[in-house]
């Protein structure tokens, strides 16, 4: 009978158990905007520095170790960095743009984003390129800041007023959650990050909600307060 010394059977445990590391896999979806697939963004992993990009729906599956880490790279995005946890399986990434016009014609011009005319109806306000803290309140950051935009009292007009008998206020998303059009009235303007107008054929990601715009606020997180 032959017999494993202590080493072999050692460098066999790490061998498997690597191995085993290895077979989680995890999937994921990315996008933009909320629900914009994003196509051809690289997805890297920092354990073994694999690389995998996006399908044209956004989608992907890459091999991961326990608590890996994961990068995503795409040109006109910012990158965004995701831990994983022991229980993670399916990871849900939305992609900021830069700002600027430069990042949209970015993801456009890569391929990222395959629908042109979604970005051209979206329009973004952000506080590194205005100081958001000199507006007295949400309505007066918007007001005038927004070609073809209106304020009517508590409500955010952006496709003008051509509905008979209900309303035509705009959806506001904040955090990427619907709220009441009253949020605008508490929400301190310094505590904004960005703000984007969609209209038009964008709006339909949010279904009949959307169908007089949305107003997609994204607020400043812990340190980014000033």
């Amino acid at each position: 009978m032959r017999f494993f010394t202590p080493t072999i059977l050692i460098i066999c445990f790490l061998i498997l158990s690597n191995v085993q590391a290895q077979d989680r896999i995890i999937q994921g979806k990315v996008t933009t905007f909320e629900n914009i697939p994003v196509s051809g963004v690289e997805i890297q992993v920092k354990s073994t520095k694999q690389i995998v990009k996006t399908d044209t729906l956004g989608r992907f599956a890459v091999a991961c170790n326990e608590k890996d880490k994961l990068s995503f790279f795409a040109h006109g995005f910012n990158k965004q960095n995701v831990k994983l946890k022991d229980n993670t399986k399916f990871v849900a990434v939305n992609l900021h743009l830069k700002p600027g016009e430069k990042g949209k014609e970015l993801a456009i011009g890569y391929g990222h984003v395959l629908d042109k005319d979604k970005l051209s109806a979206i329009t973004s306000l952000r506080d590194d390129n205005d100081d958001f803290s000199k507006y007295a309140d949400m309505y007066d950051l918007i007001e005038g800041r927004f070609s073809g935009v209106q304020v009517d009292g508590t409500e955010i007009i952006i496709r003008g007023k051509n509905t008979m008998g209900s309303s035509n206020a705009a959806l506001i998303v904040v955090d990427g959650i619907v709220r009441d059009e009253s949020i605008l009235s508490i929400l301190p303007p310094h505590t904004v990050k960005s703000i984007d107008i969609i209209k038009d054929g964008a709006s339909a990601i949010y279904g009949a909600s959307g169908a007089n715009g949305v107003v997609l606020i994204e607020t400043k997180k812990g340190g980014e307060e000033q």
